[in-house]
């Protein structure tokens, strides 16, 4: 372990008076033979020290402080050499049910009762830097090796402390490719409704981690895990209820191998990470349009409305919204191949910026009804017709067009230039051989009478 730790923290355990342990993901990590695909990361160290002497002894070693919070014995620095820690004094908090901030802090010098606060004992593992050894008061090293969440306490006091916890256990899971225990697993199902003291920003975070878990460490469809595991515990239900009413909702057998919610996530587990929030919400409209109409036929139009109000009720970035909406409309266009050349082309150019996208859901769709990772026929047909397209040269965007809004300036109204140019280049998509200029010049007055 001291191998590969920064000598500057090295040399600041030695000038401590107090030993100095690196604990957390760090430790785990390394005990799991897991090394993050992106780096650097922040380090996480504590000491029976008060902030006022570890600031003392981090400055002496060239460290620079960004921030102490006195309250917590929480202090934020790096050492200059590209590395960030998060030191904290060894503490134990009291919370009250449903509240995410410890409403009281007491700090000792207790390793055992600084491990109690944490959450799973995998986390809880302690490295002495100037020993050069490791302190495990809670048994977190069988833990990492066995791939085994289990709580710090019993899990009915850990959860119930901190409903944060339960999108952390799905989140770390996923990532890790750990598992709960059954008293974890138990603690988190009996205290999901916490989740509803979370502010919708937390979830989101803890969301978009799941939804990318396999890129933290490469483990193979952790995305899926995590959902899986937010669905076990019903978490899923106060987070997304307009999804998870598809559970146990059969869909028809020659089509579909899952029901609608294992569908959906099935389709992130099949997912580009690019449109891993649509393929989570393409369906999100079916059980909506099962329970009023008694059929699905409107869910693509119904599933973008939900998945606005969702992703805003989430307080998810508007181009995520809009973007994610745009998707799980239009997921369903030529889903039976039978769409006609002619307004596939003309939707190629109306849809152009979405075009790339709504191929990988598309896949992630197919994929996820009989778990067949071949290319969708959709996929087939309309990237053949999208070859197709670029070797006839045949424009997809106005700025491929021969003409441009200065072009027809005095040749029609300005008013209307822009409907002008959107009508030429559906009708050149068509018609490529008259993407020429002077033929665009004439033909514009038919489209502007």
């Amino acid at each position: 372990m001291r191998t590969i730790l920064p000598e500057n923290l090295i040399d600041l355990a030695n000038t401590c008076d107090a030993p100095l342990y690196v604990v957390g993901g760090f430790v785990r990590d390394y005990l799991a033979h897991l090394t993050p695909i992106a780096s650097p990361r922040d380090i996480d160290i504590c000491a029976p020290l008060s902030p006022e002497k570890f600031v003392q002894a981090a400055q002496k070693c060239g460290f620079s402080v960004q921030a102490v919070y006195k309250t917590t014995g929480t202090v934020k620095c790096s050492d200059g050499a590209g590395n960030d820690y998060e030191f904290s004094c060894f503490r134990s908090d009291k919370y009250v049910r449903g509240v995410h901030t410890p409403v009281e802090i007491f700090f000792t010098d207790d390793i055992t009762l600084d491990a109690k606060r944490r959450d799973f004992t995998a986390n809880a593992v302690y490295y002495d830097i100037a020993a050069d050894c490791f302190v495990d008061p809670l048994d977190g090293i069988s833990a990492v090796k066995e791939k085994r969440f289990t709580t710090v306490a019993p899990a009915q006091k850990v959860f119930g402390e901190d409903g944060l916890r339960l999108m952390r256990l799905a989140r770390q899971a996923a990532q890790l490719g750990f598992s709960p225990d059954t008293e974890c697993l138990a603690g988190a199902t009996e205290n999901a409704s916490l989740i509803k003291d979370i502010t919708p920003e937390r979830i989101f975070t803890e969301l978009s981690a799941i939804l990318y878990a396999d890129q933290k460490y490469g483990v193979e469809y952790g995305q899926y895990e995590g959902l899986t595991l937010l669905d076990k515990t019903r978490v899923l239900d106060y987070i997304l209820p307009e999804l998870t009413l598809g559970r146990g909702m059969t869909q028809r057998a020659d089509f579909h191998k899952y029901d609608v919610l294992e569908h959906s996530l099935h389709a992130v587990k099949y997912a580009d990470k690019r449109i891993r929030f649509a393929a989570l919400l393409h369906d999100v409209g079916k059980p909506f349009c099962i329970i009023r109409d008694g059929n699905s036929f409107d869910h693509p139009s119904e599933g973008e409305r939900l998945t606005t109000e969702i992703l805003t009720r989430l307080k998810a970035p508007k181009k995520t919204v809009s973007l994610t909406a745009s998707l799980v409309k239009w997921h369903m266009y030529d889903f039976n191949c039978q769409t006609s050349e002619n307004k596939l082309r003309r939707f190629f150019a109306q849809h152009y910026a979405l075009l790339e996208d709504l191929l990988l859901v598309k896949q992630a769709d197919f994929s996820a009804c009989m778990d067949k990772q071949t290319p969708a026929p959709t996929v087939v047909k309309w990237q053949k017709l999208l070859d197709t397209l670029q070797a006839e040269g045949a424009p997809l965007t106005l700025k491929q067009l021969a003409v441009t809004g200065n072009d027809l300036l005095g040749v029609i109204p300005s008013t209307r230039i822009a409907e002008a140019l959107q009508k030429l280049l559906l009708h050149t998509v068509v018609n490529p051989s008259d993407n020429r200029k002077e033929r665009l010049l004439k033909l514009v007055h038919g489209f502007v009478k």
